[in-house]
């Protein structure tokens, strides 16, 4: 695995206890690229880290479910893809891709430093939504030596009814081969990123720059990368390590504002992730978390509480290591 170039750890927008660098990256048909590496270390040295992968339209802002690990003994490393959060650059389109092995060299890069260059021999990777795909193809791909691997809501179908998923699909791949950065019609009423942020319905002070509360547009290329990235995982994978798959307990598609926003998956179909976790290699536990929200680390704090409690019971059972510390949300 290749590294890319470094630069100096500087303080992160998160506060005293982050640092961040900015990885420089092969420049793409737009310009310049790069990737940022948010690190908390915990306070013992173990020789344990996990690197987390944030969703689409998203960035690393979850600070509890990095003290969690922390506590646990792990170092905590998060990266902003490229074209995400702290790596956007003006000259770029947000959150745009069309391959998802593009996010290889950024997934390489972080490995390299955590693994290489800080001496962890112990890591797990964990992801969100978008970046459980983008991480689960990464992994069968590279076949790295990982304890283990939690994705949060992975997005592993398209949603919608059978004709989206297949005449849908071939128009998204027809016209995202020809036109990549025509844009695909759709209706976001921005229900989820209200129940989440503190000026909203929710608790979560997080940049809307980074996390729009009405994430912007998709293109066709992008989401024929998604597409195509759906393919793979449907032929199945092999992560090569046990994995933990969280959900929420069902979906809802709100009309409006209310408690069903808070207490389902208004963003991806449930038993999609249900059905297709098995894709992900040999190893899977899948666990639905009622009352959880698309984001189950950013639950109301019983969802959040159960949540927390089972990942506790996973890590005892297949990575063995650190203490129990203590469980956000109780």
């Amino acid at each position: 695995m290749t590294s890319g170039a470094f630069d100096e750890l500087h303080p992160d927008v998160l506060g005293e206890a982050y640092l961040a660098e900015t990885i420089g990256l092969p420049p793409d048909e737009e310009g310049p690229v790069v990737a940022t590496l948010v690190v908390r270390r915990a306070e013992r040295r173990t020789g344990r880290a996990v690197l987390h992968v944030h969703g689409f339209a998203d960035y690393f802002f979850q600070t509890q479910y990095a003290e969690w690990w922390n506590e646990r003994g792990y170092d905590f490393y998060a990266i902003d893809l490229r074209k995400y959060g702290r790596s956007i650059r003006p000259h770029q389109t947000p959150n745009y891709v069309t391959d998802l092995r593009s996010y290889f060299a950024d997934l390489d890069a972080a490995w390299h430093r955590i693994v290489e260059r800080d001496a962890h021999d112990h890591v797990v990777v964990s992801a969100h939504s978008t970046g459980g795909l983008i991480v689960a193809l990464w992994a069968d791909a590279r076949r790295p030596a990982l304890d283990g691997m939690v994705l949060n809501s992975p997005w592993l179908d398209m949603q919608g009814g059978l004709m989206i998923r297949t005449l849908g699909t071939q128009v998204v791949k027809r016209v995202g081969s020809r036109q990549p950065k025509r844009i695909v019609p759709r209706k976001v009423e921005g229900f989820y990123a209200r129940s989440l942020h503190i000026d909203h319905e929710g608790e979560w002070d997080f940049n809307t720059e980074w996390k729009p509360i009405d994430p912007g547009p998709v293109y066709f290329g992008w989401l024929r990368a998604i597409r195509l990235g759906h393919d793979a995982l449907h032929r199945g994978l092999e992560v090569g390590c046990p994995v933990l798959v969280l959900s929420s307990g069902g979906t809802h598609w709100p009309k409006e504002m209310g408690p069903d926003v808070h207490n389902f998956d208004t963003v991806l179909e449930v038993p999609q992730i249900r059905r297709w976790a098995v894709a992900l290699g040999r190893h899977v536990t899948y666990i639905a978390i009622e009352g959880a929200r698309h984001d189950v680390v950013l639950s109301l704090p019983e969802p959040r509480a159960q949540a927390y409690a089972e990942l506790e019971r996973w890590a005892a059972a297949y990575l063995g290591s650190g203490e129990p510390g203590s469980t956000p949300g109780a």
